[in-house]
């Protein structure tokens, strides 16, 4: 489960942001963009937000995770699509040279302060 591994990141990230702020408040949300295809389950990024936040600045903070949709491309015809799941060829034209556009995010958007 790599999620732990990421959320520990995570949550030094938050910390190193949070203290570059000079704000001296807990953190109330924080909020992450998850891409389809990024490899992380989000149920086992929450349970190990859960597990790992106590004893943080993000003790009692909420996770707001926003998944996104994998984006492709086509190369030979130009097709663009949004999927849930990896294509291995274009739906318009057959082929095989799709380009992923979007969907592997893994990105800290906001972090939500008290005031």
């Amino acid at each position: 489960m790599h999620e732990v591994s990421i959320v520990s990141v995570l949550l030094e990230q938050v910390r190193a942001e949070v203290e570059k702020s000079g704000h001296a408040g807990r953190v109330l949300r924080v909020g992450l963009v998850v891409g389809r295809l990024s490899g992380v389950h989000v149920d086992a990024l929450r349970f190990a937000f859960e597990l790992l936040a106590p004893g943080t600045i993000a003790e009692n903070a909420s996770l707001d995770l926003k998944e996104t949709k994998a984006s492709v491309a086509c190369s030979v015809c130009a097709a663009e699509q949004e999927t849930d799941e990896l294509v291995a060829c274009c739906p318009e034209c057959g082929s095989h040279a799709v380009v992923i556009r979007g969907g592997q995010e893994l990105l800290l958007e906001s972090i939500e302060l008290e005031d």
